[in-house]
């Protein structure tokens, strides 16, 4: 299999544009074209599907291209073995995070991080809906869940403990629960799918966080709007550490049944497809997020 081709075809997967990836590597579109179409003949497949207007992966393509990008890596890895890989990391980095979190401690960073790999360019996708790393050919996320997914591998970032937190006003307005029965009483801020949360304190005492049996008159899709309105007075919410960090420093905040915590095993993991081989810059990034956020992480200190 010919490294050129498969190198044009990831260019071309990533920029959904033949010529251009042509381009990047001194290739002219014929030139291009043919080289690719070549790969697939030897592959028995069609990995791109042409058009006059556009280029879009196929369902092989989809399929190959985490192998292909592993051939690039295991390249790679084989020239600096042997003395003749770059001192200086280059390429896309493609990352997805949850927006909030990347707000409040990955983007202060980020110049830090870019000014010691200069030719490196981050790619980053920020949202709290999940993205497939695979089908977006993503190179890491960061995901705030229990690791379900068998076909990811990770590194554990940090732990990601969840609260029940409310404002001062509402709390004056409406009491404070002493146990989780109480909450049934109260305002309930509740993320979309409205799903019970299992409470657990130290001692072995459970509760739960029941939206469907309070009065949940607040329903939302978004962590920072969760906790922007409860911070305003709309109820009781339940939020990661993290995201609740700021406004519980500034006293826009405060914990609600202190001794209690959700019991779910999530975690903050930085996740990768399995498929994949972990690349030089990937695991730079890794490092960089464990060493300023995961060493010590600032929601956790006392």
């Amino acid at each position: 299999m010919d490294i050129e081709s498969v190198r044009l075809f990831v260019l071309a997967a990533e920029k959904l544009n033949i010529s251009a990836a042509g381009r990047e590597l001194s290739m002219a579109p014929a030139v291009a074209s043919a080289k690719l179409a070549k790969l697939e003949t030897s592959l028995g497949a069609d990995l791109l599907r042409r058009s006059t207007r556009k280029v879009s992966l196929s369902v092989e393509g989809v399929d190959f291209l985490p192998y292909a990008k592993e051939i690039l890596a295991q390249e790679a890895a084989a020239r600096a073995a042997l003395g003749h890989g770059s001192p200086s990391v280059t390429g896309t980095l493609r990352f997805a995070a949850p927006s909030t979190f990347a707000q409040l401690y990955i983007a202060p960073l980020l110049p830090d991080f870019l000014e010691s790999h200069p030719d490196l360019r981050l790619d980053l996708r920020l949202s709290d809906a999940q993205f497939d790393l695979i089908e977006g050919s993503f190179d890491l996320a960061l995901r705030n869940l229990p690791m379900m997914d068998s076909s990811l591998k990770g590194r554990k970032l940090a732990d990601d403990r969840r609260i029940l937190c409310a404002s001062p006003s509402y709390l004056a307005r409406h009491g404070t629960p002493s146990h989780p029965d109480d909450l049934c009483d109260h305002h309930l801020v509740a993320f979309r799918d409205l799903a019970v949360k299992p409470l657990l304190s130290p001692g072995g005492e459970r509760g739960q966080f029941a939206p469907r049996e309070a009065k949940c008159s607040l329903i939302v899709d978004d962590g920072l709007s969760q906790r922007v309105a409860t911070a305003a007075g709309a109820g009781i919410s339940i939020n990661s550490l993290w995201s609740a960090y700021p406004d519980l420093v500034a006293g826009k905040l405060v914990p609600v049944l202190p001794d209690y915590a959700v019991d779910d095993q999530s975690a903050l993991w930085l996740v990768y497809p399995k498929s994949n081989v972990l690349t030089a810059k990937v695991r730079l990034f890794i490092d960089f997020l464990l060493q300023k956020i995961g060493k010590n992480p600032i929601w956790l200190q006392s």
